[in-house]
């Protein structure tokens, strides 16, 4: 099992447009392609109030590059994107970090 921690940062007043667009992938793209988000998060406090973060669990790196590369070439994503995108682009930087559990026995 890993996870994927993304991160977006949002162009200045395009948190609430990111928010709506992400809602609309979790709630329709995302189980179509059987992607599995453990939680989204927003900046309550701290100088990073621009920014949401999410959790992906995948099984393998294998079912991430299978389920995200399947989810990027969905022509609905595809247009719903480029639709929230009319009046600019909503995000200046997206990173993410695959994570590894650590144990400790």
């Amino acid at each position: 099992m890993i996870h994927e921690f993304r991160t977006y940062t949002c162009n200045p007043g395009k948190l609430p447009d990111e928010i709506e667009r992400l809602r609309k992938a979790a709630t329709v793209f995302f189980p179509r392609h059987g992607i599995k988000v453990l939680g989204y998060w927003s900046v309550l406090v701290g100088p990073d109030s621009g920014q949401l973060h999410y959790i992906i669990e995948w099984e393998s790196m294998a079912e991430q590059e299978e389920k995200w590369g399947a989810f990027l070439a969905d022509p609905e994503w595809i247009a719903a994107k480029a639709d929230s995108e009319k009046d600019g682009p909503l995000l200046a930087r997206v990173t993410n970090s695959l994570l590894k559990p650590l144990t400790f026995d």
